[in-house]
């Protein structure tokens, strides 16, 4: 678990103030959320690598993660130290994942891959929730079903309405970008870069008014049009490696009492 047990120098940047309010309605809604994610619903598979900061629980992460993603719920996580092979390997495909602690020889077999994140960095998303957040969508819970206009610190925003989450796209330039997006206790924000792809994504959650999550991912080396093989969705697994349970890992995990 060394790539989340790091000190950090510097926390993860404060997560934006979202605007709030009532608003007014906002008739060209589905308009402004269809310029505002056309380019990221059309990607089916993309990999990246992300620079880790910030902390779940108590505990400060930093490191790198090397990741891959493709529909249908299909992930790869990697934790790359600053030197050696990973320190764990986490392959998802669709209901059933399995990850590799490969300086501990241990593996955890068959479990919820949500479940599995959120045991490691405190956040439970899934491989589509990954690679739609990583993507730029946000959440991608369907069409909005309404949205309200909103000025708020010199930003002109847009707040959109789904079956499961909410939305906030803010106006530059006259073109409509994703901003942010909330779902249960999960906040997604973007900062973007200068063609409007995201350059880092916070994620926070909160439990009970309490921030359980606070994790800054920085991009680099994106590719967003690529394909993945079947083959990058499995892990070699020594023969000697010990079991790990899912409560085994929670309780060393993060948000766990063991370090």
């Amino acid at each position: 678990m060394g790539i989340v047990a790091a000190a950090l120098e510097a926390c993860a940047p404060k997560a934006p103030a979202l605007p709030g309010g009532p608003g007014t309605p906002f008739a060209d809604y589905a308009a402004a959320y269809d310029q505002a994610t056309g380019r990221c619903r059309g990607i089916k598979a993309i990999t990246a690598s992300m620079a880790l900061s910030g902390t779940a629980g108590s505990t400060k992460l930093r490191g790198r993660i090397d990741a891959g993603f493709a529909e249908p719920a299909r992930a790869r996580l990697e934790g790359i130290p600053p030197f050696g092979k990973p320190v764990f390997i986490l392959v998802a495909d669709g209901p059933h994942g399995t990850l590799l602690l490969t300086r501990d020889n241990r593996v955890l077999r068959d479990a919820p891959p949500d479940a599995i994140v959120d045991a490691l960095a405190g956040v439970a998303l899934g491989p589509d929730a990954l690679r739609t957040v990583v993507s730029g969508c946000g959440f991608a819970d369907g069409a909005p079903s309404a949205g309200s206009e909103i000025h708020a610190a010199g930003n002109d925003w847009v707040r959109l309405t789904f079956a499961s989450s909410t939305a906030y796209l803010v106006s530059r330039s006259g073109t409509w970008h994703l901003a942010a997006a909330t779902r249960g206790p999960l906040t997604v924000t973007y900062t973007l870069d200068d063609r409007g792809w995201p350059a880092s994504i916070g994620i926070r959650a909160v439990s009970d008014g309490r921030v359980t999550a606070d994790i800054h991912l920085r991009l680099s080396d994106v590719d967003r049009d690529t394909t993945l093989e079947a083959a990058a969705f499995r892990v070699d697994v020594p023969a000697d490696a010990a079991p790990l349970t899912l409560d085994e890992l929670r309780r060393a995990g993060p948000l766990g009492e063991a370090r």
